[in-house]
């Protein structure tokens, strides 16, 4: 039998992750917007096409757009941008 030591390193070990901060709705709007901008595209086309299309090649890669814009669910961003033109 080992010392109180040795036992204690057999036990199994759980390391927590770190939560991930998931960007909102709204920021991730203002990001591609930003980056599509940046990129010299119409970015309300774009992003209007991508909405009712969920074509992803709408979006740029440019500053992980493309990526960051499918985190978000499209009736998410849809729900942010209604909510946000129809608030008093």
């Amino acid at each position: 039998m080992g010392t109180h030591d040795e036992q204690r390193d057999n036990k199994t070990r759980i390391f927590g992750v770190p939560p991930q901060n998931d960007p909102s709705p709204r920021d991730v709007l203002h990001r591609v917007f930003s980056s599509l901008s940046a990129k010299g595209y119409e970015p309300v086309d774009h992003l209007v096409g991508y909405l009712l299309s969920g074509d992803p090649t709408y979006i740029t890669e440019n500053e992980n757009a493309r990526y960051l814009i499918q985190q978000v669910e499209r009736n998410e961003l849809l729900e942010e941008l209604v909510g946000f033109y129809l608030k008093d």
